[in-house]
């Protein structure tokens, strides 16, 4: 056992609570998904999902890895757990608990079960080996007080194509584009999201099944528009696949004319060209006002080849909430942008394995981070590691917040260069 190495705990997420102690949180059995799923649902609102969605969510739901909380025999509480993979600063793919599918029905609230669920998730994430857990949000306030940090941002951007031009690079003229079927060319699109996944942090390494994610395409959840299509950007010599394009097109008309929008759901590309040329295509699609890009990294370069980023609207969200399961193991699998050699005194009130004093000594090559008796230099809780891990906000700017405090003078100076990253940030799609 090393320095940083943890006591497993003792209780699984296979045991049973006493009989006083409520609703009964267990793993759900394979044949309790219909009734499993039409809570989660339920505490959602209500509104059905359509069949497509229900069988993908069904088929990349892991049984094993999902929490009811049983009244009886009456389910009133889901959470789930996927066995996800993600980019972390310097290009590797590390371990991540995807938290998903949590939701409690109105009748059983502010009974603790949402805590139960999340300490069981934590703990069968701990027992698992995964150095993180991760998750989106639809209310953020509530994950905080169990040591999730905002990770990343996007960006949602509505550009009026007729009000904005794009200039872009020299070659991408060289580019050729080729609208095709968007499961057909699925495999090739796979390939180059993958070589795309280790260049920025956040991004999900996408696993058997997982394709299926971004070909969703329900007619009950169109809204109006168009199937799903998809343009590839090619080199017309070799015929490489420089990039893709995922889009709707929603018409819309009114009395002036055309005022339809495009509706964007995914652009990669491997190259300035290839990107430049698919957002020149999408900007210019006819019968159309609007081109809509629900989530775009903040640092997207269509900002810097727009003649005018403030009519494009950027509106800032929320991405990834994120927190070490394992602190060690966390700051050990990432890089650092500059040699870093600090003593962290780190509070996890919700997982107190990771509380206490952890030297962190790293740089570009690599790290560690093992338990140490030395004084602090750094003092902050695991919630705001969480939102500095993968590169996106410095230590200084929580420390600004009162977050972090400077125990060593220069500690922070130096820590929070080390932890900034090259790109922003991003993660690519829900889960």
């Amino acid at each position: 056992m090393t320095d940083n190495a943890y006591t497993r705990p003792r209780t699984s997420l296979r045991s049973r609570p006493r009989a006083d102690e409520g609703p009964e949180v267990r793993i759900r059995s394979a044949d309790e998904w219909d009734p499993w799923f039409a809570t989660l649902l339920r505490a959602f609102g209500g509104t059905e999902a359509s069949p497509e969605g229900r069988q993908l969510w069904h088929d990349l739901a892991e049984p094993e890895r999902s929490l009811g909380a049983y009244d009886g025999t009456a389910v009133v509480g889901t959470a789930g757990a996927l066995s996800l993979r993600v980019a972390v600063p310097g290009g590797s793919v590390v371990p991540m608990a995807g938290v998903a599918m949590v939701g409690v029905l109105p009748t059983h609230r502010r009974r603790g079960l949402l805590t139960a669920l999340m300490r069981r998730l934590l703990d069968d994430s701990r027992e698992r080996g995964e150095p993180l857990a991760g998750l989106t949000a639809s209310e953020p306030a509530i994950y905080g007080r169990f040591g999730y940090g905002l990770a990343t941002q996007r960006i949602r951007l509505a550009v009026p194509r007729h009000r904005v031009s794009l200039t872009p690079p020299p070659d991408s003229g060289r580019v050729r584009l080729r609208l095709v079927d968007p499961a057909e060319a699925a495999a090739a699109c796979e390939q180059l999201y993958a070589a795309r996944v280790p260049l920025r942090p956040g991004m999900l390494e996408r696993q058997p099944g997982w394709e299926r994610l971004p070909l969703l395409d329900p007619l009950a959840d169109r809204n109006g528009c168009s199937p799903l299509q998809c343009v590839l950007a090619e080199d017309p010599g070799t015929g490489l696949l420089l990039g893709y394009a995922r889009y709707a097109v929603r018409p819309e008309w009114d009395a002036s004319g055309p005022r339809g929008t495009v509706e964007v759901r995914d652009v990669e590309a491997a190259d300035p060209a290839g990107y430049a040329a698919l957002w020149s295509y999408l900007m210019d699609i006819d019968l159309t006002e609007t081109v809509v890009a629900d989530s775009r990294p903040v640092d997207d370069p269509l900002l810097h080849l727009v003649s005018d980023a403030r009519r494009c609207e950027a509106r800032l969200l929320d991405g990834l909430f994120l927190r070490p399961v394992d602190v060690g193991a966390a700051l050990e699998a990432r890089r650092y942008a500059a040699p870093v050699d600090v003593v962290l005194d780190v509070v996890d009130a919700f997982c107190p394995w990771n509380t206490g004093r952890w030297r962190l000594s790293g740089d570009a090559k690599g790290a560690s981070c093992l338990r140490t008796g030395d004084p602090a230099e750094l003092a902050l809780t695991v919630r705001e590691l969480g939102t500095a891990y993968l590169g996106g906000t410095t230590l200084a700017a929580l420390a600004a917040a009162g977050r972090v405090r400077e125990v060593r003078a220069g500690a922070l100076a130096a820590a929070s260069r080390a932890f900034t990253g090259e790109v922003a940030p991003w993660l690519p799609h829900s889960f």
